[in-house]
């Protein structure tokens, strides 16, 4: 759960980082929609041009760091795969030093699936490894790494980021609410269930996600999409039910998280537009949306910190004294991070079809991984129903593609 404004930072995602730091967005890491928003085409040099996230990611989970950044920017539907995707007025995130790299589509890709499974994987071991009983603490540092990283890359003219207003706070802070109760939810699940688990319960925000749609946006769905999303809910229920580590804290705090996650997701769209008008440009890019969301999420989280008696604890636990944990949950910072920057060089050099796709795939050797390196308890029925989960995910994703 690191900076992830959900890309932009829920939302592996890929938010489910991440759950939630990618992808702001989709809950589950592919596309909400179906769509990509804003996606430019490289530059003739080569240089990694001009992206914006796929609407999705996750945890973190990044996504949306994204949340885990934010994995979101509304725009005119689009897809790489089809054509020429510029479109006037989108957003633009500018890469100043051209990049020449062979096979960058394979590359970009193996780094965006990486650095999704390795930000939950590293979460787990500090929340469960470790043992540390401050997930705020961990959100608040992670989120603090990202900031002090996106400023810096933007002073250095590495990237560019929009100047923060008060106004532009004003009409971005209930998203950050969301954004910062999203990020402390998925934490706190993690400590007590199984990444396996999380993952397929993470599902369910796609369900509340598209309930939502129908009465805020009047969207309808099709059969299809209907159909992957009872396949989720029943994997869900299966999967609790079969679970032999199953903790009624952890699944508490995973129900919020759905609802969190889907509630940002919705939210992000009624305010994005609003949002980019309070700019100097009139657009607000993915890099914008992460240092605004992890800078804003810092007092809330040092509020939350002291709300939950975290400071005794911090000032008791042996952890912080050793070099090891601080690299450890440094590391994590950066993967929340490096979610959201990969996240956008694999949607560029590739497309929302394939992003979308890769992104519910990878959901699998994160299952099977988060089950082997933890030694989680399962059964053959809990196994099946986790894959059933994980296939459901990859049926939603190519419904929403095709509704």
């Amino acid at each position: 759960m690191g900076s992830r404004a959900l890309p932009l930072s829920v939302p592996a995602d890929a938010s489910d980082v991440v759950l939630e730091r990618l992808s702001p967005g989709d809950s589950s890491d592919p596309l909400l929609d179906g769509r990509s928003s804003q996606v430019f085409s490289s530059e003739a040099n080569g240089a990694l041009g001009s992206v914006s996230s796929a609407i999705g990611g996750g945890k973190r989970e990044f996504f949306f760091r994204s949340s885990y950044g934010s994995k979101f920017c509304y725009g005119d539907d689009t897809d790489l795969e089809d054509g020429d995707p510029s479109r006037k007025g989108d957003n633009i995130l500018h890469f100043h030093r051209p990049v020449n790299i062979p096979n960058q589509a394979l590359l970009s890709g193996f780094a965006y699936c990486l650095s999704s499974c390795s930000m939950i994987l590293v979460n787990k071991y500090v929340l469960s490894g470790f043992n540390f009983n401050a997930g705020i603490s961990l959100m608040l540092y992670q989120n603090f790494v990202s900031v002090a990283i996106v400023t810096t890359l933007s002073k250095l003219g590495i990237i560019s980021t929009e100047p923060l207003t008060w106004r532009l706070i004003r009409v971005w802070l209930p998203v950050n609410v969301i954004f910062v109760g999203m990020l402390v939810t998925s934490i706190f699940s993690l400590k007590y269930i199984n990444v396996a688990m999380v993952t397929v319960l993470k599902n369910i925000a796609n369900v509340i996600t598209a309930i939502g749609e129908i009465y805020l946006f009047k969207k309808r769905h099709g059969s299809k999409v209907w159909t992957a999303l009872f396949l989720m809910i029943v994997s869900a229920v299966s999967g609790g039910a079969t679970d032999l580590s199953f903790h009624a804290i952890g699944y508490s705090w995973q129900t919020l998280n759905c609802f969190f996650t889907a509630s940002y997701s919705l939210t992000m769209r009624r305010v994005m537009d609003v949002a980019k008008q309070t700019t100097k440009s009139g657009n607000l890019n993915e890099f914008s949306m992460v240092l605004l969301n992890n800078l804003l999420s810092l007092p809330l989280g040092v509020l939350l910190i002291i709300a939950f008696s975290e400071v005794d604890y911090l000032l008791e636990t042996p952890l912080l004294k050793m070099p090891v944990f601080w690299l450890v949950i440094t590391l994590s910072g950066l993967l929340g991070l490096a979610i959201s920057f990969t996240s956008m060089w694999f949607l560029h050099q590739t497309g929302a079809t394939t992003y979308s796709l890769v992104g519910s795939l990878n959901k699998i050797p994160l299952s099977v991984a988060g089950i082997l390196l933890f030694k989680a308890p399962t059964s053959m029925e809990n196994l099946l129903s986790i894959l059933f989960g994980l296939l459901a995910g990859v049926f939603f994703a190519k419904a929403k593609m095709k509704s």
